[in-house]
């Protein structure tokens, strides 16, 4: 499967090493296979005067060999991961995580929510109308190795 990855850099040997703490899924190399989110979220490097890049890649690997974790929805067991993830709190060990982004509608009700102004039931509840926009967040190293193939960057 294709996937794309926005940067202010070429990236054609991503690591983990990188990526910044407290987000979504935790510290890994974010992706999506949505090639719109992808040029949409370069923007933000564009309206700041920095440069963006469109890092495409080929992803391929076998379920059966790496820990995954998988969401579905915006749902209790999403918004405990991501809440644990948010805080720094993580020591789960998956390879990778593939779920809803929380894109800037959805980070508004999560800013809600983190700072204790909303409960756990209205969080989802107003969740539930929001359809995820899917992440791939790798957080082996190995995993980036062995299944992610850099196929090219493109300044945009």
């Amino acid at each position: 499967m294709k996937l794309y990855h926005t940067s202010t850099l070429a990236i054609q040997n991503p690591d983990t090493l990188h990526s910044r703490d407290y987000l979504d899924f935790g510290k890994g190399f974010y992706l999506t296979s949505i090639h719109e989110q992808a040029v949409r979220y370069a923007q933000r490097f564009i309206r700041r005067n920095r440069e963006a890049w469109l890092n495409t890649y080929e992803f391929e690997f076998n379920p059966m060999e790496w820990n995954i974790l998988q969401f579905d929805a915006y749902d209790e067991h999403w918004l405990q991961f991501v809440s644990k993830c948010r805080a720094g709190n993580d020591d789960s060990s998956f390879d990778i995580v593939i779920g809803g982004i929380a894109n800037d509608k959805v980070i508004q009700t999560l800013d809600r929510y983190f700072e204790k102004e909303i409960s756990d039931e209205e969080t989802l509840g107003l969740l539930k109308y929001e359809k995820p926009n899917i992440q791939y967040c790798i957080r082996s190293q190995r995993m980036l190795n062995e299944c992610l193939k850099h196929i090219e960057s493109t300044q945009l």
